[in-house]
């Protein structure tokens, strides 16, 4: 969790964009991230969810949480059969969104 004496503008968005919810926070968004982090072999399905995650906000970043040109450098890669280069772009944008040593571990 974010540290609470930390005034800084990322600390507050931080706290207003995420809510816990009990001792595990849930966000829609990573669920997508880790969606599409899994299907990497299946373009339209990646397409589809960073679709989803263009019409999201990143309070960190004000904007949305995949931009047009990640959502297109993704699919470029996918295109010309490399998956590595889509995994770090995403794994790029999901760090600006949620930062790593702050994301809950995968749900079961």
């Amino acid at each position: 969790m974010a540290d609470p004496a930390d005034d800084s503008p990322q600390a507050r968005a931080y706290r207003r964009g995420f809510r816990d919810k009990g001792d595990k926070r849930e966000d829609y968004a990573v669920d997508l991230f880790r969606a599409a982090l899994g299907a990497l072999d299946d373009a339209p399905r990646v397409d589809q969810i960073l679709i989803e995650l263009t019409r999201l906000y990143n309070p960190l970043v004000d904007g949305p949480i995949i931009d047009a040109r990640t959502r297109g450098a993704v699919l470029q890669a996918l295109e010309a059969d490399d998956p590595d280069l889509a995994r770090r772009l995403l794994e790029e944008r999901l760090d600006l969104y949620y930062p790593t040593d702050l994301r809950p571990p995968a749900r079961e």
